[in-house]
């Protein structure tokens, strides 16, 4: 079973940026789900969210 949460190390191989600027990107989307009203996770993000707003839909569906 896959993982409900992504990291910075897969954030930065999937976007193809360094670890540090992953962490700012998790830093912002879980910004997001917080004004949603959302637990988040520092350091991780929703796998699926994070799907969503750089592919407009979860991976696989493409």
């Amino acid at each position: 079973m896959e993982n409900k949460f992504i990291r910075a190390d897969d954030v930065a191989q999937e976007l193809s940026v360094s670890k540090p600027y992953a962490y700012k990107i998790i830093k912002q989307l879980n910004e997001e789900l917080k004004a949603k009203g959302f637990i988040t996770i520092a350091g991780r993000v929703n796998r699926q969210y994070f799907y969503e707003r750089f592919y407009g839909a979860e991976r696989g569906e493409e």
